[in-house]
């Protein structure tokens, strides 16, 4: 015992003698890479203490530290290195590159690159980015990130597919939606529903945004052309969370909050408003000077009397607000995972649970998700690595009857219901027996109907590498993507769509089996210390499996019946089956010169089911460059500490387009004496082949001052050709017309980032961050009609034309030249431009508006400060340079008896002209007379640039001492609000401008604003 208390006395006066005459020193030096040159800054840190400094723009360093410690030296993409100081007062490093961490850094789907070898253009956004983000689908939170990339909401009910375009539209007639890649395979992400009349449900939603390590987005030929015959749109590459060695972490996040509609200014007449500009409709129409006959009618008292049933069911003050009853003011969202990692030498493991449940901002609607990850790896052999990723969900949504001018969407209700009408009975009852009108009661049809869409996915991803040899290593991939989506839909006996059959019920049952196979060789060797290859091969196969039922009846004979066994009349029920697959071969080249110089290629030949044999394989490649300049030797000593210079070249496909359009077909759900028949119902075309795009594009990375003032350039063109359109046949063949691939058109542009830090201390950060896009379409070539002249692939649309020369889709119909001022009348230029005028809808003529409903331009613009644990954070999204028009104006405002008669008409009604010399920019209202105010003009088209406040945070981060004293390793707290404010560039669009990319505006969900309170734990 006594030599033990000895020993510790003796090493504590050992350690007090140490601490009191431990001696400071200056340690200076240089840190260089491999090739010699400078590496400005490099972290250099004394061991275990918080003492630390960078390099300088010549790589040199001055540390003072203790004699005895240890000095550590690090930077991105290099390895690590550590020295004991002792006598000399100068250390040199040189850093060699660190390949497992460079492999880290950009994902690109079949292959990882460190961020000095990519040569195509692509954009990774981190997963704590993304799960920052309260959005139920995790593409959404990409919005503003990625220049190139534009995302708009078809609907803001939760769960919904978002429309998303990557550099403009590639294709007229086939799909332009980028392809997924989910943990390097591709996967399924179509609408999941079974209404296309309802809200969508997009299978992504089935993933949590806590389980995503990375998102990239891939733009040019470089790395879209891996993909061969689905890369022309772009692809979006998705990688989940992975194990991490070390003892076991575990983290518990939590967000609750409310949600609203982010941007809504088009109000509606109130019954009163609406009761004074009835009866002036009707003294204009009806008076001493009527526009249709004179009834004796004097005043506007006087003329309501000639509709007896306003005085028999509305006393003319009432307020019955139908818009705000159907609303679900601060609907709420909830959300909470938990998540644990954890593993040793040998393998390592993430685990997770989560659950969502979020209210939409209408009645009756509902997102839920549950969903569970387990991703494990595990070293089998020192020679042999395998991994499986599984990832669970099931997700449930009410959707509503919003996707078109149905009698049961709550939108629909919400801005054409008659204020006339009462919603409750005097006993409180809801009121079903509406005295105007022909629109259900949608308070009793959202509380007495059933719909449901729901979707139960699974997705299985297991890899086993083994390295034959050094660097030489043979991959197998198997992926499985099953999803099972239910969709069931009961309406009542009593209102509704379905009343006068005395109820229905729907159901239907849509499976998809997607797997994927792909075995690879890939070889990475070194010659000479500076010749650096990687060759790569890969045989992927795809096969895809749908398998749909449908059913109905009718005509329920009780109360409490929803099923379709307890119909008794019109049942009907049907099945399909539908099946393709793609064989790929993939050859991939990489090779870079002493990290100064690489140049890639890629090879993808690749078959698809959905062509004709002949044309079912096609050949798609790309070669691209780069040139780190920053790593030459003249460059040693400048500010740049980053300075790249890149560009690619390629060819991509697109087949997106219906599964056995090449064939002739017949249908056979006719029938024939009570027997089946058939009858002919495609044309077909055995030469249909791919879309196609010719990608160039070329970029500039750069960063300064030890990357204080980073970011990017890139040009970019374009040209997709082969473009599938409807060519018109001769009616001989019994068919109007026949897919072929003739046309052609060009998007080209300008994309730029930039990211300052304007203050960097070890207290106190500030950053500023931008980004910004171009996109320039052009149509440059259609298929020819039988009069020579270009065909219009829009088929003489009254809203939008498709011509050589103008982007696709522009905007085309009578210009609007405002209301005469002496007598009231809408008018129209007659040549479409300027000039004289005309009432006469009929006679003005249409042309193009100058625009079309593709964004021109977008980006966002953000920032971010942090102090001592305190942080906030800004983004902006906008967009602009496109229209927009307001499609359902032709319902509420009309100045006739459609919208003060039947239904009701929008606030704008009350600025009507009234007697000459009002100048106004709506026609007088007359009740019997159609003027086509409210027909397809450019009264109705809008500008729809905007800006957007995505999101604002405000949180703090617990010091990890103060969290260790409380048993946990981390706190964080965060206030977050999305799309809190909406700046407009024109003030007479009043719906949200966030549309699909049609650029119509539609009575549907639109995007939410939210708060949000997120704690974030781990221990």
């Amino acid at each position: 015992m006594k030599k033990t208390l000895h020993g510790m006395l003796t090493l504590f006066m050992v350690l007090v003698v140490q601490l009191v005459f431990a001696q400071e020193k200056n340690v200076s030096g240089t840190v260089v890479d491999e090739g010699g040159l400078p590496l400005p800054g490099v972290n250099v840190i004394e061991k275990g203490t918080n003492n630390g400094v960078q390099t300088n723009f010549d790589g040199e360093y001055n540390i003072s530290v203790t004699e005895g410690s240890t000095i550590v030296f690090s930077y991105v993409g290099y390895s690590k290195q550590e020295f004991v100081v002792g006598n000399s007062n100068t250390i040199d490093v040189t850093l060699e590159v660190d390949a497992a961490a460079l492999g880290e850094v950009v994902v690109l789907g079949y292959s990882t690159k460190g961020v000095e070898e990519v040569t195509g253009a692509s954009v990774q956004v981190a997963g704590e980015e993304l799960a920052s983000n309260p959005t139920v689908t995790v593409d959404q939170a990409l919005q503003g990130k990625v220049p190139g990339l534009q995302i708009s909401q078809s609907s803001g009910t939760p769960g919904s597919v978002q429309d998303i375009r990557i550099r403009g539209v590639s294709s007229i007639g086939a799909g332009n939606d980028p392809l997924y890649v989910i943990d390097g395979v591709p996967v399924i992400n179509s609408n999941a529903t079974g209404s296309t009349a309802r809200s969508s449900l997009s299978p992504i939603a089935s993933l949590n945004s806590q389980d995503i390590e990375t998102i990239t987005v891939l733009k040019d030929a470089s790395a879209t052309a891996q993909y061969g015959a689905r890369g022309s749109n772009g692809v979006i590459v998705i990688t989940t969370k992975k194990g991490k060695s070390g003892e076991a972490q575990f983290t518990f996040n939590s967000r609750v909050g409310f949600q609203n509609d982010a941007y809504n200014k088009r109000t509606v007449l109130t019954g009163p408003q609406r009761y004074e500009l009835l009866g002036e409709a009707l003294l204009n129409s009806y008076g001493p000077n009527g526009s249709v006959q004179d009834y004796g009618v004097t005043t506007p008292a006087e003329a309501i009397g000639l509709i007896p049933s306003v005085d028999a069911n509305y006393d003319g003050t009432s307020v019955y607000n139908w818009s705000d009853l159907i609303k679900n003011e601060d609907a709420l969202t909830q959300d909470y995972n938990f998540s644990a990692t954890g593993g040793d030498e040998k393998g390592s493991f993430y685990a997770s649970l989560g659950y969502n449940k979020t209210e939409a901002t209408v009645i009756g609607s509902t997102f839920e998700r549950l969903n569970g990850v387990m991703n494990f790896s595990r070293k089998l052999r020192d020679n042999i690595n395998f991994s499986t990723n599984m990832n669970v969900s099931r997700i449930t949504q009410n959707p509503i009857l919003e996707q078109g001018s149905y009698f049961s969407n709550p939108f629909i209700t919400r801005f054409l219901m008659n204020p006339f009408n009462n919603p409750y009975n005097e006993d409180g009852s809801q009121n079903i027996d509406l005295a105007f009108g022909s629109l259900h009661n949608t308070l009793y049809v959202l509380d007495n109907n059933i719909t449901r869409n729901e979707l139960i996915r699974g997705i299985s991803n297991s890899t086993l590498d083994w390295e034959l040899f050094d660097g030489f290593t043979f991959s197998n991939k198997l992926a499985l993507d099953y999803q099972i989506a239910n969709y069931r839909d009961y309406q009542n006996r009593y209102e509704g769509d379905s009343a006068p059959v005395n109820g229905a019920s729907t159901a239907s049952d849509n499976k998809n089996y997607n797997w994927v196979y792909q075995g690879s060789f890939n070889y990475g060797f070194t010659l000479g210390d500076v010749h650096n290859f990687d060759f790569t091969t890969l045989f992927e196969y795809q096969k895809n499996q749908g398998y749909y039922m449908y059913a109905y009846g009718e005509n329920f004979p009780a109360d409490g019946l929803t099923y379709i066994t307890s119909a008794s009349a019109n049942y009907d029920a049907s099945s399909s089956f539908s099946d393709w697959y793609n064989v790929s071969y993939l050859g991939i080249v990489n090779y870079n010169y002493d990290g100064r110089y690489v140049i890639d290629g890629s090879i993808r030949r690749e078959g698809s089911s959905r062509f004709a044999p002949e044309q079912r394989f096609g050949t798609f490649g790309a070669v691209g460059a780069a040139w780190n300049i920053h790593r030459e030797n003249f460059m040693k000593g400048s500010v740049f500490n980053s300075l790249r210079l890149r560009t690619s070249y390629g060819i991509t496909g697109n087949n997106a387009i219906g599964i056995n359009n090449y064939q002739a077909l017949l249908s056979y759900g006719a029938t024939y004496g009570g027997n089946g028949g058939a009858t002919p119902s495609q044309f077909g075309n055995a030469d249909l082949t791919w879309e196609k795009a010719e990608n160039f594009d070329v970029g500039l990375i750069f960063g300064l001052f030890n990357n204080r003032l980073s970011g990017s350039v890139t040009y970019f063109n374009r040209r997709n050709y082969d473009l599938l359109q409807g060519v018109p046949l001769s009616l001989t063949t019994a068919f109007s017309n026949q897919s072929q691939n003739l046309g052609e058109m060009t998007n080209s542009g300008i994309e730029a980032e930039l990211s300052f830090d304007v203050i960097s201390t070890e207290d106190f950060n500030w950053n500023i961050y931008g980004n910004y896009a171009s996109v320039d379409n052009e149509v440059t070539k259609l298929a020819l009609g039988a009069d020579g002249e270009p065909i219009d692939p829009n088929g003489g649309s009254s809203y939008k034309s498709t011509e050589v020369g103008r982007p696709v889709g522009g905007w085309y119909m009578r210009t609007w030249a405002g209301v005469d001022p002496e007598t009231g009348e809408p008018t129209w230029y007659e040549n479409g431009v300027d000039g004289e005028t005309t009432s006469n809808y009929n006679t003005a003529e249409a042309v193009y508006q100058g625009a079309s409903a593709l964004p021109t331009y977008s980006g966002g613009l953000g920032t971010r400060v942090s102090f001592k644990g305190f942080f906030a954070e800004a983004d902006l999204y906008f967009a602009g340079g496109h229209k927009i028009y307001e499609q359902y104006a032709q319902f509420y405002l009309r100045t006739n008896s459609f919208s003060l008669g039947s239904y009701n008409g929008a606030t704008e009604l009350l600025d009507r002209w009234q007697q000459p010399g009002d100048i106004t920019d709506v026609p007088k209202v007359d009740y019997g007379v159609n003027n086509n105010f409210h027909a397809t003009s450019s009264r109705h088209l809008f500008d729809g640039d905007y800006v957007r406040l995505k999101n604002v945070a405000f949180g703090y981060n617990l010091p990890s001492s103060w969290a260790n004293s409380i048993g946990i390793d981390g706190l964080m707290l965060t206030l977050r609000g999305t799309n809190v404010a909406t700046w407009l560039k024109d003030d007479g669009l009043l719906l949200d401008p966030e549309v699909r990319a049609d650029g119509y505006t539609r009575l549907t969900t639109p995007p939410v604003e939210s708060y949000t309170l997120g704690v974030n734990v781990k221990f």
